[in-house]
C-alpha cells in the first residue's frame, strides 16, 4: 500500500514536471524556432557543459493559489550548471510562456537564483527574451520583499555577471541586464525600457521595436550593450571566453593558463607595424595581436568609442584587460564614448584583480564643440578616476605620443601603482603638440623649435623618472610579461 501511495505521488511529479518542461507548448516552441531563435532550454543546453544543468524552480507557476491555469516554470528556466568545468548560475527567460513576462513565482525564482549566486559566490549568466513585469500582477497581492534588482546591484564587483540579449527584452528584465559586467546582443534582438504599445499610449509616438531599441543602434550609438553578434552560438562563445579570463569571484585567483602560446619572444616586425612618424596612422590591433598569446583576444565594445580599444586576452598566460588608443580612428583621440567604455571595463578588471595593460598613442582628449556637448570632460575624469583606483598590476606603455590629459587617463602617472611604466624611444609628450601649442601661444620660431626638440624623444621624461624603462619596440611582449610576473 505504501508503494502504491508513492507511485501516485511520483506519477503526479512526473506529470507536473513534463508540463513545465514543455514550456509554452509545441505551437509556441515552433514559432520561436521559425524566427531562428533557440528556446530557453535549448539555450541552456548549448551554453553549458553537457548534463551539468540542475534546474531550480521547475514547478514554480504550476499551482496558483487562486486556481488559475498553470504557467510552465512561470516563464523562467533557471538553475546551476557548469561552463567549461566551472559552476555558474544560469537564467533564461522563456518567451514561449506569456512572452517571458515576470509573474510572482518568476520573480521569486529570479530572487532565489540571484541570492544563491551571492551566497555561493558563483558567476551569473542571464539570457534575456521577455516582456518585463506581467500585467496581471496588478490584480494580485504582491508581497513587499527584496527583488532581484537589489541583489544584482549587490553582485556588482563580487561575481562576474554576463547578460545575453537574445530576443525582445523590455522593462524589469532589460534593467536587470544593464547591471551586468558584459552585455552581448544578437543582431535580430531588441532592448528597451518599454515596448511600442506603451510608448504609443504614453507619448503618442509610433515606433517599431527596432527603432526603439535595435541591436545595432545600441552597439554604435547608445553604448548600452557591449558586443553585437550575428548568432546565438556566437553569444554563447563570447560569454564562455569572457568568464574564462576572470576569477569566479572577487578575491579568487585568476584562472590558470591553458597550455599554448605563453612563452616570451621578440616581435621582429614591430618596427614596421608602428611608424616612427607621429602623424602616420596604423592599426593598434596589429600591435595587440602580436603582444598577446595566440587566439586569446576578445575585443569588448568595438563598435562604440572606436578611437579606444578595450579587450581581454592572456599575455604570457596571465589574463589581462588591454586599454589602447587606436591611431587609425581620429588619431586615437579620447572621446566621451571611448573614455566611458574604458572606465567601465577598468572598473570590472579592478574588482576582480585583473591586470590592466595601457597602450598609449593619442593626441589628447578630443576638443571641439561636439565633444564638449557629449561630456568629454566628465567621461575623461571618470576614466582617470577608474585607472587611479586600480590596486592590482598596472602596466603602461607609451608607443609614440600622449598629449595633455591623454597621458594621465591612460595611466602614465609616475608612482601610481604601476608595475612598470615603459616608453618606445621616440615618444612625444607635453600639454599639447608643440606646433599647435606654440601657435596658440603665438611663440617665436626659435621657441617652436625648442619645444619640438623637448618633445621629440623619451630621454627627457626618462631623466626625471616619468618612465621606468625606455625599450626597443621589439621587446614589448617580453617587457610586459616580466612586469606581469612581478605580482604573480
Amino acid at each position: 500500500m505504501a508503494i502504491d501511495d508513492w507511485k501516485m505521488l511520483l506519477d503526479e511529479l512526473d506529470r507536473r514536471s513534463a508540463a513545465a518542461e514543455a514550456m509554452g507548448g509545441s505551437e509556441r516552441v515552433q514559432k520561436q524556432a521559425s524566427k531562428g531563435r533557440l528556446n530557453a532550454r535549448e539555450r541552456i543546453a548549448a551554453l553549458c557543459d553537457g548534463g551539468s544543468f540542475r534546474e531550480i524552480g521547475l514547478l514554480a507557476g504550476g499551482n496558483h493559489p487562486a486556481g488559475h491555469a498553470p504557467v510552465p516554470a512561470d516563464g523562467l528556466v533557471a538553475g546551476t550548471a557548469r561552463v567549461d568545468g566551472e559552476s555558474v548560475v544560469v537564467m533564461a527567460e522563456d518567451f514561449t510562456v506569456q512572452g517571458g513576462s515576470i509573474g510572482h513565482a518568476h520573480a521569486a525564482k529570479r530572487l532565489r537564483l540571484a541570492m544563491l549566486a551571492k551566497e555561493q559566490e558563483l558567476p551569473v549568466i542571464l539570457m534575456l527574451d521577455g516582456a518585463g513585469e506581467r500585467a496581471s500582477n496588478a490584480l494580485e497581492r504582491y508581497p513587499y520583499a527584496p527583488n532581484d534588482l537589489q541583489v544584482f546591484a549587490d553582485l556588482k564587483g563580487q561575481v562576474p555577471v554576463v547578460a545575453l540579449v537574445l530576443g525582445a527584452s523590455a522593462g524589469h528584465g532589460a534593467l536587470t541586464g544593464m547591471l551586468a559586467d558584459f552585455i552581448v546582443m544578437t543582431e535580430n534582438a531588441t532592448l528597451f525600457t518599454a515596448g511600442p504599445p506603451l510608448v504609443k499610449a504614453a507619448l503618442g509616438v509610433d515606433a517599431t521595436p527596432e527603432q526603439l531599441g535595435g541591436a545595432r543602434m545600441h552597439a554604435t550609438q547608445s553604448g548600452v550593450i557591449h558586443n553585437l553578434v550575428a548568432t546565438e552560438e556566437e553569444a554563447f562563445a563570447q560569454a564562455r571566453c569572457f568568464l574564462s579570463l576572470l576569477p569566479r569571484h572577487a578575491g579568487a585567483p585568476l584562472p590558470a593558463s591553458d597550455e599554448g602560446d605563453t612563452v616570451t619572444r621578440t616581435l621582429a616586425d614591430m618596427l614596421e607595424v608602428v611608424p616612427a612618424n607621429l602623424n602616420q596612422p596604423y592599426d593598434m590591433r596589429d600591435v595587440i595581436r602580436r603582444l598577446v598569446d595566440g587566439n586569446s583576444f576578445l575585443e569588448l565594445q568595438a563598435l562604440y568609442g572606436a578611437s579606444m580599444i578595450t579587450a581581454m586576452a592572456r599575455i604570457g598566460g596571465v589574463p589581462v584587460l588591454l586599454v589602447a588608443n587606436q591611431p587609425k580612428v581620429q588619431a586615437g583621440a579620447i572621446t566621451a564614448q571611448a573614455a566611458s567604455k574604458a572606465a567601465h571595463f577598468i572598473r570590472v578588471a579592478n574588482a576582480f584583480a585583473l591586470p590592466v595593460v595601457f597602450l598609449a598613442d593619442n593626441p589628447g582628449v578630443m576638443p571641439g564643440t561636439d565633444s564638449e556637448r557629449a561630456g568629454v570632460l566628465k567621461a575623461a575624469a571618470e576614466m582617470y578616476a577608474a585607472q587611479h583606483a586600480i590596486t592590482g598590476s598596472k602596466v603602461h606603455v607609451t608607443l609614440r605620443k600622449a598629449f595633455g590629459f591623454g597621458s594621465s587617463v591612460m595611466g602614465m602617472n609616475p608612482m601610481d601603482h604601476q608595475a612598470v611604466t615603459l616608453a618606445f624611444p621616440g615618444v612625444s609628450l607635453g600639454g599639447m603638440p608643440a606646433i599647435s601649442g606654440a601657435d596658440a601661444a603665438k611663440s617665436s620660431e626659435a621657441d617652436k623649435a625648442q619645444l619640438q626638440q623637448a618633445q621629440g624623444a623619451a630621454w627627457v621624461p626618462a631623466d626625471n623618472m616619468a618612465y621606468d624603462r625606455v625599450i626597443d619596440p621589439r621587446e614589448l611582449r617580453n617587457e610586459v610579461i616580466a612586469a606581469l610576473q612581478l605580482s604573480r
